[in-house]
This record gives structure tokens, sequence and C-alpha cells, in this order.
């Protein structure tokens, strides 16, 4: 999956419009637009900045990207790597468990959190 695609899914999983995004990096809502597009190159310190945003390592963001589809057009030609819609799918299935994970674990958390307030206010 290509870098922009991969943000759009993480951003779309997270419920966040393009506007909380551009907002989020302090940037113009078409300028984020674009980078989702594929139209603009995102420079090391914004791909640092989006990986912070979604709370992940830029490693994470960056990894899985030969492994999805690949199209070549041409006249009549499109062509991809014969796991691409398999990897795609998979790089899709993992990024889900990864952040259902991550919230089952923010929403331990906060009950711990809420727990802890509750015996406070009770005393």
């Amino acid at each position: 999956m290509e870098i922009h695609d991969k943000i759009r899914v993480m951003r779309e999983i997270n419920q966040w419009t393009q506007e909380d995004m551009a907002e989020k990096l302090s940037m113009s809502a078409n300028g984020y637009a674009n980078i989702e597009r594929g139209k603009t190159a995102i420079n090391l310190d914004k791909l640092k900045q989006i990986a912070e945003i979604f709370n992940i390592d830029i490693v994470e963001l960056l990894s899985n990207q030969d492994r999805t589809f690949f199209f070549s057009i041409g006249d009549h030609n499109n062509s991809h790597n014969g796991n691409g819609s398999a990897d795609k799918f998979q790089a899709l299935l993992d990024l889900k468990d990864e952040l259902l994970e991550q919230k089952n674990n923010e929403i331990a958390a906060l009950k711990q959190i809420i727990q802890l307030l509750q015996q406070k206010i009770e005393k």
C-alpha cells in the first residue's frame, strides 16, 4: 500500500476528516488532500508528524509499501502483482487489529482511572 493510501485508511479508521488532519498538521485542507491523493511528496518531518498523530512509529507508516497494488496504465493495459489485492487486504486487516488493540488498551486504562476517581469521591 502506498504511504498516501495508508495515511487515508488510518484517518478513516480514526473517523477523522481531512480537515481534522489538516488542522493537526497545521496545514490547509487542500494541502492535506493532495498528500492523500499522492500529488504531494511528503518530507520526513511531515511523515514523523503524521506517525505521531496516529501514535505509531514512522517505520510502521513506511512498511508494506512495496507489497500492494502496482498498476501500469497504458493504452488498454492494467496489470498488478499477483498478490497485490491479498496483500492490501491483509495490510488493512493487520492495521485494523492493531488499532482495535490500541483502542481496547486505552479503554481499559480509562476504566481504571474512572474507578480510581470514583473511589476517591466515595472517601
